[in-house]
């Protein structure tokens, strides 16, 4: 297991594969892209980042750092001045490989590597969502009410409810006086019924007179033929 042991070796000696990124770093630094297999591409992605990272830097130590691995005045100068610059204000991310596909002879995989030109748009950092409090929430307006805000119907319709509110309550006004007016109906009508109640008790008690004279007629009739036999 490499554990511990990043890098590819390539199939030559430390001494060359050293050599190799230098001249490598030094021409893409100066021309802006290269041809090359995917594993070296990816091999001198890591150098070129790096050099880029000192030419921000921009110290005296930064400069000499990168003197010692790239061996052209002019390079540097380039580093340290336009590409510095141009990188300023982007984290990372100076290279860009594009696949091209594969080599005639040995059937490589051969890549472009080149710097990036394109401006940095730095994105947008979403903000975290504060926790919402409880409390009464208003009414939420619709993005379609905002847009008729915007047109002047939302007026419109706030008269038309007005109106339809005022004729509601008209309504509720005049059918209260009805209700009144039923009331005193049913009370009259319990009246009534309480008259002919009465009236027809009154009836039934004279009928119950009128048959209780007759029987208490006869007895005086007999008393007053007893009367005249004893005469």
């Amino acid at each position: 297991m490499r554990h511990r042991k990043s890098g590819r070796k390539l199939g030559v000696t430390t001494k060359h594969r050293k050599a190799m990124f230098r001249n490598m770093a030094t021409d893409l630094l100066r021309n802006g892209r290269i041809n090359t297999t995917d594993t070296r591409a990816k091999e001198i992605r890591r150098v070129v980042e790096k050099l880029v990272t000192l030419g921000k830097n921009g110290s005296l130590h930064a400069r000499r750092k990168a003197l010692g691995y790239i061996r052209d005045r002019a390079v540097v100068e380039k580093l340290f001045s336009e590409l510095a610059q141009r990188y300023m204000e982007r984290p990372g991310g100076y290279t860009r490989i594009v696949k091209l596909g594969y080599r005639r002879g040995d059937n490589a995989p051969i890549s472009l590597i080149e710097l990036v030109t394109e401006e940095y748009k730095a994105k947008r950092k979403r903000r975290k969502a504060k926790p919402k409090l409880k409390t009464e929430s208003a009414p939420k307006r619709s993005s379609k009410k905002k847009s008729a805000e915007e047109l002047g119907l939302v007026e419109q319709e706030e008269t038309a409810e007005s109106q339809v509110d005022e004729q509601g309550e008209a309504e509720v006004v005049e059918a209260k006086p009805s209700k009144k007016s039923s009331k005193k109906k049913s009370t009259k009508e319990t009246e009534s019924v309480e008259q002919e109640e009465t009236a027809e008790s009154r009836a039934d008690k004279q009928g119950e007179a009128e048959m209780a004279e007759p029987e208490s007629s006869e007895p005086k009739e007999r008393a007053d033929s007893s009367e005249k036999t004893e005469d």
